[in-house]
């Protein structure tokens, strides 16, 4: 199946079930197997092998036979050279960031992007390691512009932002960072390649937590980076094998599993968040909603311009409420849970308060209290209902 997968240029679904499948040679399953061993066997003469090389069958943390069954998967998936899958989004976005970068070199990154990118660029890459970083409103192509010094390497977007949905323009970044030889990594978390592929828009790697759409069930971590192979085979010796970041057999098998259904998942997230998103627009009680589907985003054109065919699952939003209210709100759900973490089939909840240290670089809206909600793939209108009942409960109990 692979080779016919490489030979001939196919829908992404097909992908999706594909590539990286193939009907297993001892057994005659049709689907691969989850080879729990952290040893492979070693050739006659062993003296020679390089024990930190990576990708091949010898043990587990240079590289294990799930792990790159799924890497062949997400390669194609984000139309990409190469890929590493790491044990984690945080994993490959610290393993991106140690490979790439040295003592001396600048990094602009987004003004929103998820805590731990913000940790590693804000606090530990250059206070550790005397990396120096600019945080930038990478939605605005002249601060990306004005943020660029001799030194700069790398330019680390996020779009959609977490968790303000703020929107950021990637061919248009692309093209600047080329112009000044300088690398480009994309977030591509929120959108997921179903929406969007940030390498077929310019950029040089583009980085998932897999733990969300990707797997899309709740129930495995791991993280991916897809780019071209000059710089992956430096992630895999640096990042995989020496830091040990590598992904276990058990749930690189899990995310396989779960990619298969991602179009089909994705759709009902897009068209879910979308009905949400709007509904939402027309409740007196909310104090505002953001989702890059919208045409009250401001980022809403570039968004139709990069992301196809859909938004993602992902929204914002506050209450015209105090701090306690937000909360009673949450209590008041039936459907939607309150819990961290998005592309989980269920829908998903979270209050972030009025005391978050990055508040300064989100818009004033967010700066009283404001939900993220991942909405899920139960019935639209199911969702619609839930918030509806506790928006009623909840401010007919503060009248």
């Amino acid at each position: 199946m692979e080779d016919r997968i490489q030979r001939k240029v196919l829908g992404f679904q097909t992908r999706a079930v594909h590539t990286g499948n193939e009907i297993d040679k001892d057994t005659g399953a049709i689907k691969r197997p989850i080879t729990m061993a952290n040893s492979y066997a070693l050739p006659y003469d062993p003296s020679e092998l390089n024990w930190s090389s990576a990708g091949k069958n010898l043990y587990t943390r240079n590289g294990g036979s799930n792990q790159q069954y799924l890497q062949e998967k997400i390669a194609s998936l984000e139309g990409g050279e190469d890929c590493v899958v790491l044990a984690s989004g945080v994993a490959a976005l610290s393993g991106l960031f140690f490979a790439l970068l040295q003592s001396g070199d600048h990094v602009i990154f987004s003004s929103v992007t998820y805590i731990a990118v913000y940790r590693q660029l804000n606090e530990l890459f250059n206070h550790k390691f005397g990396v120096e970083t600019t945080i930038a409103d990478t939605s605005d192509l002249e601060a990306v512009k004005k943020a660029i010094r001799p030194n700069t390497k790398l330019i680390h977007i996020e779009t959609p932002g977490n968790p303000t949905l703020s929107i950021s323009d990637i061919k248009a970044i692309a093209k600047i960072a080329h112009e000044h030889g300088i690398l480009l990594s994309v977030d591509n978390t929120f959108a997921s390649p179903y929406n969007q592929r940030p390498i077929e828009l310019g950029a040089d790697f583009s980085v998932e937590s897999l733990t969300k759409y990707i797997n899309g069930h709740g129930d495995a971590m791991g993280g991916s980076i897809t780019g071209k192979k000059q710089y992956l085979d430096i992630i895999r010796t640096q990042s995989q094998v020496n830091l040990g970041g590598a992904i276990s057999p058990f749930n690189a098998w899990l995310i396989m599993r779960g990619a298969v259904t991602l179009p089909l998942r994705m759709k009902q997230h897009n068209e879910n968040a979308l009905k949400v998103a709007r509904y939402l627009e027309t409740v007196p009680e909310v104090r505002f909603v953001v989702y890059p589907g919208l045409k009250s985003h401001p980022g809403h054109e570039v968004a139709k311009g990069q992301m196809n065919p859909g938004y993602g699952g992902v929204l914002s939003f506050g209450l015209k409420a105090d701090h306690d209210t937000h909360n009673r709100f949450v209590s008041n759900l039936r459907i939607v849970t309150s819990a961290v973490s998005l592309g989980h089939d269920e829908s998903l909840i979270v209050f972030l308060g009025e005391n978050d240290e990055r508040q300064y670089l989100y818009p004033e809206e967010f700066h009283d209290g404001f939900f993220r909600f991942s909405v899920g793939i139960e019935d639209a209108e199911d969702i619609i209902e839930d918030l509806k009942q506790a928006i009623a409960i909840t401010f007919k109990h503060n009248n």
